[in-house]
């Protein structure tokens, strides 16, 4: 079909390059992103930080010079890793905004293109359509009943009606397309766009934090406001011991220093960052962070049927003329079915989108030699509305003939049609043999109007009723699979879709889709109270006939019934659902930009089995986040109560463990949590777990005691291991040495050990991460320097233990975690129980 451009031939690619050359790129510069300075700003601002720099200081005022550099080096260890880990997010989230940003179709070289809207210029002639977001300001040069919604600039929620005629022929960056079509020429691009001008007041728009957010920034300021505490008390249990205030200042610091978590943000942050990342790589597009929280928590999936549950590849199967009364194919058309197809085919849009539309016009083409298109202009459009819908176009050409064209539900033309009972009921045999068979069926109509000022509505007219043509748009091969994975999870499916109860029926039959017996459609569901619904959509799964105001109904009602709703859409009408839904799924090559706006995921390939992964890397992150706090809060345990309970009871090596000594721990702990935990592979039982709740706290009462539980016997070992030091005669930096080594075995068997709060630790031994070996072979390559090379054992106040000493340590230390292998066996032994 040749490409109707009216006749607009655009920039050529010499003038493009001029245009960008003297005007720039189609972009807002004004908001401030986080450089390197910014965050280098930040990590000054960091407790940890200030805490390793007031200690250097102590210790070079003291005349300790060693330990100030040591620390000071420290001070700019833990900044390179805060720094690595902050570039990885930032990288990761630079390339997810990239790939958010929207296309635009243009007419250049007399051709339509589809490019990036930064690549727009000034001059270049834009297409807009339904459902788009306008990507720069222009003026209106052609338009087919076209309005714009522009409540971004003016408040105003009622789209208004422009034309070239108008006053107002302009259009505007950041408003969205409500009807039609129109091209314009581009006057304004970036930040001198109207809505650039006013932009740098979206500055000021905080993003709101997630509850998950909130819970770790309350857990994290509830441990700092202890660790502040508990430092003003070590500090004046030392003082008024010593009356030294330099050294019980370094003492409180120590405490300080092994209570404050500061791998709890660095952790989440990372793990959200990068998860977005991977799930990109997966070709879905995270636009909001806090959706990858939320993604394991999904209760139920609203899916669309076209192009969703079906190909999208819709073609013209059957037709059924009111003239010929039989059901044929295209290709056994008689005259009668030709002129059905013609008539179908005027009543699509003159540059078609939908893929139907672009069937009928392929139709057209191939059954009619003489193409008329060329001659006849579109005077007139009523687009897409009523319930069920119908759109009607009206075309004249030059010699003023005139043609009215309708297509819609069946059900919707039959209403406003002069049938007689008889041709009614042969009506709806043949829509029942259509859909039966699973074909989408659309009624064709066709009236006459001699005035000059058309009806208000599209109803107005009274059609005749031409006939019915059919669609086949097939199941994709894959998605039979999808919804057992889908069920299999957990998570419950609903289908919402345009269709007919019948069509949907037929399709879902086909796929293996559960919950086929019952059906409700939009004229019914708006009749409900907000009650009944509540209660019908926990056991409806297939909605059919629906229009935005009773998809937004849907999700609303089943979010009154604490469920995680996700929802796709690909169309105009799916915005408001996408938009109210916790996790809204855009069609990223079939979806409309308002359906890309409102979502917070796209499938880039239009894949819903990319939702199945989706959920499982949701879920992967949070408990791979779970486990790495969990092991920040069982190991910062016995780092405390190491150094607060011998000062605290007078014990006769009241400081066991100085500042070096805590950040060498600190400095082990960062990489294990934010580099090894963030990289464990999913656990095989993860999607056969029913979802999470949502409403459930990230701590909850269990999982926090059992960490606490493992962080007070891992100071069991360690206390344990400095009272046999004490009884054996060993002085302090023996003792040191032996309750440090055990906190490094410790620290190594939990993280091996908490891998897997279900599986045995022959298990996750299994799983593929190589960075679990590389971080504990240069701990263990690290740790064997400090106790076995002199100056590094000098330096650290340690003393070298001999092999026997050495073996009782890693006992103390094995024996303090590994108790926790047993309690994962009567885990697993009440689960296999419960599944028989």
């Amino acid at each position: 079909m040749p490409e109707n451009n009216f006749n607009i031939k655009g920039l050529s690619d010499e003038q493009v390059i001029l245009a960008r050359e003297k005007f720039g790129q189609n972009k807002l510069s004004y908001k401030k992103e986080n450089g390197i300075v910014e965050t280098l700003k930040n990590l000054a601002k960091e407790p940890m930080i200030l805490l390793l720099l007031v200690a250097s200081l102590i210790y070079f005022v003291s005349g300790k010079t060693g330990d100030g550099i040591f620390l000071s080096s420290a001070i700019i260890l833990v900044s390179f890793i805060s720094l690595f880990q902050d570039s990885r997010s930032r990288n990761a989230l630079q390339k997810l905004k990239n790939l958010t940003q929207p296309n635009c179709t243009v007419i250049r070289n007399g051709k339509r293109e589809v490019i990036k809207s930064e690549e727009l210029v000034i001059g270049d002639s834009l297409i807009v359509e339904e459902g788009t977001s306008v990507t720069a300001d222009g003026i209106i040069i052609h338009s087919n009943d076209f309005s714009v919604n522009e409540s971004i600039l003016t408040g105003e929620s009622f789209a208004v009606f422009k034309d070239k005629s108008s006053k107002d022929n302009c259009i505007f960056k950041g408003t969205t397309i409500a009807s039609g079509l129109a091209i314009v020429t581009i006057t304004a691009i970036g930040n001198e766009t109207k809505l650039g001008k006013i932009g740098i007041s979206l500055d000021s728009i905080k993003e709101e934090k997630t509850p998950l957010e909130l819970q770790i920034s309350n857990f994290v300021k509830k441990l700092v406001i202890a660790g502040a505490v508990v430092f003003l008390i070590v500090w004046a249990i030392n003082y008024f011991i010593s009356y030294d205030l330099l050294d019980s200042l370094l003492k409180a610091l120590t405490l300080a220093m092994s209570i404050l978590p500061e791998e709890i943000p660095m952790a989440f942050t990372t793990f959200m960052a990068i998860g977005a990342w991977r799930l990109m790589k997966m070709g879905i597009l995270v636009k909001q962070m806090k959706t990858v929280e939320t993604l394991g928590s999904a209760t139920v999936i609203c899916t669309d049927k076209t192009g969703t549950i079906t190909e999208n590849k819709m073609s013209l199967a059957k037709v059924f003329s009111m003239t010929s009364k039989k059901i044929e194919t295209p290709a056994q058309a008689n005259l009668d079915e030709k002129e059905l197809i013609k008539i179908a085919m005027w009543a699509s849009e003159p540059i078609p989108f939908d893929p139907m539309e672009i069937a009928l016009h392929r139709a057209y083409g191939e059954l009619h030699s003489n193409d008329e298109r060329p001659y006849f202009k579109m005077v007139h459009e009523y687009p897409l509305s009523g319930r069920p819908p119908m759109m009607t176009h009206i075309f004249a050409n030059k010699d003023g003939k005139r043609i009215i064209a309708a297509k819609g539900a069946p059900e919707a033309l039959m209403r406003i049609s002069n049938l007689t009972k008889d041709e009614l009921i042969e009506i709806e045999n043949a829509i029942k043999s259509l859909t039966n068979d699973g074909y989408r069926v659309l009624g064709v109509g066709q009236s006459n109007f001699n005035g000059n000022i058309y009806p208000k509505t599209q109803q107005e007219f009274t059609f005749e009723f031409k006939g019915i043509v059919a669609f086949y748009d097939p199941p994709k091969t894959n998605i039979n699979k999808v919804f057992e994975d889908f069920y299999q999870a957990g998570i419950a499916v609903k289908i919402i879709t345009g269709d007919n109860a019948e069509t949907t029926k037929s399709i879902a039959k086909q796929i293996g889709f559960r919950g086929i017996e019952q059906s409700l459609s939009g004229e019914e569901l708006m009749k409900l109270t907000d009650a009944a619904l509540q209660e019908k959509v926990m056991h409806t799964n297939m909605f059919t006939r629906m229009f935005p105001e009773a998809k937004l109904r849907i999700i609303n009602a089943l979010k009154a019934q604490n469920q995680i709703v996700a929802m796709t859409g690909d169309g105009v009408n799916d915005g408001p659902a996408l938009k109210a839904a916790h996790i809204g799924i855009a069609m990223g090559k079939k979806g409309t930009e308002i359906a890309k706006q409102a979502a917070s995921l796209i499938l880039l390939e239009d894949d819903l089995s990319k939702m199945v992964d989706a959920v499982a890397m949701g879920r992967k992150i949070y408990t791979n986040l779970k486990k790495a706090i969990q092991y920040i809060i069982s190991i910062h345990i016995p780092i405390i109560l190491t150094v607060f309970i011998p000062l605290a009871l007078g014990w006769i090596y009241p400081n066991i463990l100085s500042p070096i000594h805590i950040i060498f721990l600190e400095l082990i702990m960062g990489p294990t949590c934010s580099i090894i935990f963030e990289n464990e592979p999913m656990e095989k039982n993860t999607m056969l777990r029913k979802p999470r709740p949502f409403t459930n706290t990230f701590f909850n009462l269990k999982e926090l005691t059992v960490s606490v539980i493992q962080g007070l016997a891992i100071t069991a070992g360690t206390l344990l291991v400095y009272q046999y030091s004490v009884q054996q005669g060993f002085d302090e930096a023996h003792t040191r040495t032996m309750v440090f080594t055990v906190l490094i075995v410790a620290n190594i068997f939990l993280t091996l050990v908490n891998r897997s709060f279900y599986y045995s630790i022959f298990t996750t031994l299994r799983y593929k991460n190589n960075l679990v070996l590389l971080i504990i072979a240069i701990t263990i390559a690290i740790t064997g320097l400090m106790l076995f090379v002199p100056p590094l054992t000098q330096f650290f106040e340690f003393e070298v233990i001999n092999l026997y000493q050495l073996m009782i340590c890693i006992g103390i230390g094995f024996a303090s975690v590994i108790w926790y292998e047993l309690v994962k066996v009567n885990t697993r032994v009440k689960s296999k129980r419960r599944e028989r």
